[in-house]
């Protein structure tokens, strides 16, 4: 049985640095995103809050393009990080709509 390489190009060591700074933005801007977005739906922050939530977001997708440029990705894999990055956006807006209309129907 012949062992199978797998070539990836490697990561130069200048990038080293952007690449794990970029990391580490994507899951902390992650994180005040969530955070900000949850607060103001809690109406535990003003509603005034709520655009610094999305520029959260728009950080956080910059740099997770940054990051899957800089490992050199190819055009598919950039594309579905994208489409997910998309979709992190998204679902709290569902699930707080559905929990919205939960309490709703149950309050009826």
């Amino acid at each position: 049985m012949d062992v199978v390489f797998i070539r990836r190009p490697e990561i130069a060591l200048d990038d080293f640095l952007p690449i794990f700074l970029s990391s580490s933005f994507v899951l902390l801007f992650g994180l005040f995103f969530v955070a900000i977005y949850t607060l103001v739906k809690m109406d535990k922050l003003k509603k005034i809050y709520m655009p610094f939530a999305y520029i959260f977001w728009g950080l956080q997708t910059y740099c997770m393009y940054f990051f899957a440029t800089k490992i050199q990705s190819d055009s598919f894999t950039v594309k579905v990080l994208m489409i997910t990055m998309i979709c992190y956006l998204i679902l709290p807006h569902l699930y707080y709509y559905l929990n919205l209309r939960s309490e709703e129907r149950y309050e009826q």
